[in-house]
């Protein structure tokens, strides 16, 4: 089975199990959804324990682990990131990976903060562990996904500012102008933001700021920060 989950028969009924190897994929501190029923063995949950990754339960359908399916990556761009959405799509599935393909579905013209939204979303409800979002530069999807509590946008242009917005920022949604990069300068920032694990210490301390900051205004709205 993808991602080193097995099941168990249980009559006509099986649970998966969650071992070492479905935390691979997983970055250091990320909040990873495993099925309600998913049963943890003592080397993952220890393994969890000590690289800080949250397992939270969710159902199985919006498991990004416990599941017959990979890690899942939601992506979704307007019409001026149309092209480069479909080849990272191939990409991710290339490496591994599911998709959730939030659109657009062709070039005709749209709005940016639907389809930014609607991946922002996606990782707040722990439906994705991570998610893409592309337009022609990036900074209006990453304006939008910020809006939505539980998810870290970051615009990103080259491998170096990737690797930072994943070390040093916890960063969940990759947001990339189709504008100024070309297909192999994208895999890269993807491969990168992908394979770079949070950093700690002093990177955790200032990202839980980060985090306080939106539940300070959540009370005030009323609303519940989501995806931790």
């Amino acid at each position: 089975m993808p991602g080193g989950a097995k099941r168990v028969g249980a009559g006509s009924r099986s649970r998966p199990w969650i071992t070492e190897r479905c935390l691979d994929a997983a970055a250091d501190g990320a909040t990873v959804t495993i099925a309600l029923d998913a049963r943890v063995t003592p080397l993952a949950q220890e393994i969890a324990d000590r690289r800080g990754i949250r397992l939270r339960r969710g159902p199985s359908s919006a498991a990004g682990f416990g599941g017959d399916h990979a890690p899942i990556v939601a992506i979704g761009s307007d019409h001026g990131g149309f092209a480069l959405k479909q080849h990272l799509m191939a990409t991710l599935q290339e490496w591994g990976y599911r998709v959730l393909d939030q659109g657009t579905r062709d070039e005709r013209a749209c709005d940016y903060p639907d389809f930014a939204l609607a991946v922002a979303e996606c990782v707040a409800e722990g439906r994705a562990l991570f998610g893409v979002c592309i337009d022609g530069a990036g900074i209006g999807s990453a304006m939008t996904a910020g809006k939505v509590p539980g998810v870290l946008p970051a615009n990103c242009w080259d491998e170096r500012t990737a690797a930072n917005a994943r070390e040093h920022n916890h960063a969940n949604v990759l947001c990339l102008g189709a504008g100024h990069l070309d297909r192999l300068s994208a895999d890269a920032v993807l491969k990168t933001f992908l394979f770079t694990p949070t950093g700690p210490g002093r990177h955790a301390r200032r990202v839980d700021k980060i985090w306080a900051v939106e539940a300070r205004y959540a009370r005030t709205t009323g609303d519940a920060p989501q995806g931790r």
